[in-house]
């Protein structure tokens, strides 16, 4: 088996390496290395619209419909260095999630509305999917949209929606008919987040930001053309999207940029008088948790290239799912183990913005460990819990 890139792929990493050098300005790419969470939403906007003068904005998507047309290895890549690099992460929701959405099930005038904005990083979106109840068991949502003319009446509420404070537009599921099958009466919207009855509130989780919010729908009327597909097929939309999705969140850049934080981090920080990765204990640790950042990685490719497998894509999608977010927990203790109790006085990643004055004992590679760990706790559930996902591996893969 050969573990390699080809040269065709390597001249291609020396191009996008090139280009980000050339064009990341020094302080996005600190703002981007610390980390903050949510990240800079300026920064992801105007890389958004540097990314799209390009032609780079969505390279996973087809060519017809603005992506770049490369291979799935080469999509693997311009990852990669984009996060080496320093370069703000693309807000997942509208390239990621819905863009592929529209472009398999929507009608030609929802595509020509909706695509360009989503490439050029001119209109976010929010996901509306999690609802009280309604998180890992989403088909019994209860968020209602009724037929009244032209329009739908909705009336629910959302939770757990990623940066919805930031968005302009929102996709949302909905059930159309409570009288069928649950996973038959569910549809998707999409909802202009200024349409009266809509209020969205921030929530503040353990680590002290607001990545995610509680939306409510107060009789929000929405256009009847504004359902993706025809009603009652959300549910297969949001089993396609929620595939992507979790091939996505084996978060393999994100897993080695922590590992070279995590190195950086050892190497700097002491003990006994030496460097922290001078421990044998540390360095055996870091080394197994390296090897497994690696083995996953050769996962996810086998994904993308769609090699062979008796196991249907959506059961391997579920088990990457699975295998990223505990790395990234593990990635996360680790850090913070090396770092020890720093890691506590400097809680939060944006205090190294906000410190005056500028203490060189106390480098940017401090601060937000503590808080990584913390936000890190959810992300075996958010996307998917673990023990969802285990049923669907059982289910898909194994038949039981």
């Amino acid at each position: 088996m050969k573990l390699r890139f080809d040269r065709e792929d390597e001249i291609f990493r020396e191009e996008i390496s090139a280009f980000l050098t050339e064009t990341l300005p020094a302080d996005v790419v600190r703002r981007t290395r610390t980390g903050m969470h949510p990240p800079n939403e300026e920064d992801r906007r105007w890389w958004n619209r540097v990314l799209y003068e390009r032609g780079w904005s969505a390279p996973h998507w087809p060519a017809e419909y603005g992506g770049t047309g490369w291979s799935p290895i080469r999509q693997h890549i311009f990852e990669h260095e984009c996060r080496a690099a320093g370069a703000p992460e693309l807000r997942w929701q509208g390239l990621r999630l819905l863009g592929p959405v529209i472009y398999t099930f929507a009608s030609a005038e929802q595509k020509a509305r909706y695509l360009p904005p989503i490439l050029k990083g001119e209109e976010m979106w929010a996901q509306g999917f999690s609802e009280p109840g309604a998180g890992s068991d989403l088909a019994a949502l209860r968020t209602s949209a009724v037929l009244d003319g032209d329009h739908y009446v909705v009336n629910g509420q959302k939770m757990w929606t990623s940066e919805g404070q930031y968005s302009e537009l929102g996709f949302f599921l909905v059930r159309t008919d409570p009288t069928v099958k649950i996973q038959q009466g569910i549809s998707m919207l999409v909802m202009d987040m200024a349409t009266p009855g809509i209020t969205v509130w921030p929530t503040t989780m353990i680590h002290g930001d607001a990545p995610v919010c509680e939306v409510f729908l107060d009789n929000v009327r929405v256009p009847r053309e504004n359902m993706i597909g025809p009603p009652g097929s959300g549910w297969n939309q949001a089993k396609f999207l929620l595939a992507n999705e979790r091939t996505s969140s084996a978060e393999i850049p994100k897993a080695f940029a922590d590992l070279r934080r995590i190195r950086a981090i050892a190497s700097r920080e002491m003990k006994g008088g030496r460097p922290i990765i001078e421990d044998p204990r540390f360095a055996f640790k870091l080394a197994e948790v390296e090897l497994e950042v690696e083995a996953l990685e050769w996962s996810v490719l086998r994904v993308l290239c769609d090699a062979p497998s008796r196991h249907p894509v959506a059961a391997r999608a579920s088990v990457l799912k699975v295998r990223g977010s505990e790395l990234q927990q593990k990635l996360s203790e680790l850090a913070a183990e090396a770092l020890g109790q720093r890691a506590l006085r400097e809680y939060r990643r944006d205090n190294v913005f906000t410190r005056l004055p500028e203490d060189p004992s106390w480098g940017d590679h401090v601060p937000g460990a503590t808080a990584d760990l913390l936000y890190l706790r959810a992300c075996t559930i958010f996307g998917g819990a673990k023990e969802v996902q285990k049923n669907i591996i059982a289910k898909l893969a194994f038949g039981l």
